[in-house]
């Protein structure tokens, strides 16, 4: 089967807009089958939306997901159960393998967004590369998908959302025996993918900027200055 893949969504358990519960809504709402909520350093908008499903009664399958910031740069990791994160890149690529899991630079040649940029040679144990994220600039993503097909990687395609309207920006299509996390999983190791690139459409883009300068008043209002993790 054909499953319509985003598995770079950010909630309100990073810095995100949304809550889970809207997220799954927005992405039944636009045909999508598999997600992964993967905020910063946390598995638990995934592991929250994960337990709203039942209650949602909704056919989607929510893929345990983070995205580390390791010393080096952002790193993707989809599980089928989360584990505690080490924070160096390769103590982290080791220990996701140990626990089955996929580990994916994020956005790796964007550097004003923290990819780990020419450190994604210093590993040879990726199980794909996203070679788009519709948050990015498009030099940033031709480079990591020639660099993908150089290290004969399969490629993913995101949105990286911040808020639900831009979920599938850009999205993958994965060739799946089933409808689920193992069975995707493995799916994306063997590279029956198929990223669709794309970009933030107007509206998506007037709402993510509506929300970042909230963030930002928000912070400083706080006393947190405007620290952004997008």
């Amino acid at each position: 089967m054909k499953l319509k893949a985003d598995l770079h969504i950010h909630s309100v358990y990073s810095d995100g807009r949304d809550p889970p519960s809207v997220i799954i809504q927005q992405a039944m709402a636009k045909g999508f089958s598999v997600i992964s909520i993967s905020d910063h350093n946390t598995f638990e908008g995934s592991m929250k939306a994960i337990r709203l499903l039942p209650k949602s009664g909704v056919d989607l399958l929510v893929i345990p997901g983070s995205e580390v910031r390791t010393d080096k740069g952002d790193v993707l990791v989809y599980c089928e159960h989360p584990f505690e994160t080490p924070f160096r890149l390769l103590d982290l690529v080791d220990k996701a393998h140990e626990n089955n899991c996929l580990v994916v630079p994020a956005h790796p040649f964007d550097l004003f967004r923290l990819g780990i940029g020419e450190a994604v040679y210093s590993v040879r144990g990726w199980d794909a590369i996203e070679v788009w994220n519709a948050s990015s600039t498009r030099k940033s993503n031709k480079r990591a998908l020639e660099v993908a097909r150089e290290l004969g990687l399969p490629g993913l395609a995101n949105s990286d959302a911040h808020v639900a309207e831009q979920i599938g920006s850009a999205y993958t299509i994965i060739e799946a025996g089933d409808l689920s996390v193992g069975e995707v999983m493995e799916s994306i190791r063997k590279g029956m993918v198929q990223p669709h690139f794309g970009s933030r459409g107007v509206k998506a883009t007037f709402k993510w900027l509506e929300w970042s300068l909230e963030r930002r008043i928000r912070g400083v209002l706080e006393g947190r200055g405007s620290q952004c993790l997008d």
